[in-house]
């Protein structure tokens, strides 16, 4: 299989919506994502599945935002420019997305999420890896989550890239009253970070091939 990561678009919703609620079917209030493409200080990343269509079409792709580095293609036909290719996006398959508020010189991560059939793929992990890189090309310094204390595989996740406890918020989630776990990089520009982040990155490729 092919995949690639690249900004959300408005062509975008009515999948991203699909996920969400697959993801997350208890959070209240739901996610409102035409809002998120307003928002100024919201980036979110979609990855797709480049040998599927999806059965609703647009007309125009979105614009891009930014650029993402040449890595971020597809895993199993790199593309030699940094720029997101001009496909018709509207017909891509999104089958996970991830997304960050900028506030100040922290990246605060919103969610990732991955369609049910496609997670044990490796594909949260690559949306997390796409979405540091985001963070370091928006100036972060370093980068911020919340995640369920039940949530143990996305702990373990976050763990791996070198996320830690930072405290607990009580009955954070609306819809039990879940405790959240705070979590935090160290800075990105370190250079245990970004030697850490370069291994792991280096391995998922490989993985990926």
């Amino acid at each position: 299989m092919i995949y690639s990561i690249r900004p959300l678009g408005k062509e975008d919703l009515d999948q991203v919506n699909e996920i969400d609620r697959e993801a997350f079917p208890a959070q209240w209030p739901p996610a409102n994502y035409k809002q998120e493409l307003q928002n100024k200080v919201a980036h979110y990343l979609v990855a797709c599945d480049d040998t599927r269509t999806a059965s609703t079409t647009g007309d125009n792709p979105p614009k891009n935002k930014y650029r993402l580095p040449a890595w971020l293609m597809p895993w199993k036909k790199q593309q030699h420019s940094q720029d997101i290719p001009p496909s018709p996006v509207s017909r891509q398959y999104i089958v996970g997305f991830s997304g960050i508020w900028m506030m100040a010189d922290e990246a605060h991560i919103t969610n990732i999420a991955v369609r049910q059939e496609y997670r044990g793929r490796g594909l949260g992990e690559h949306l997390l890896l796409a979405t540091i890189d985001l963070a370091e090309k928006l100036n972060a310094s370093f980068m911020t989550l919340e995640v369920r204390a039940s949530n143990l595989v996305a702990q373990s996740l976050y763990g791996k890239y070198s996320f830690t406890q930072m405290g607990i918020r009580r009955g954070y989630y609306l819809d039990n009253h879940e405790d959240a776990i705070i979590m935090s990089t160290e800075s990105l520009d370190s250079v245990t970070f970004q030697a850490h982040v370069r291994q792991l990155k280096e391995a998922l490729t490989k993985k990926l091939a």
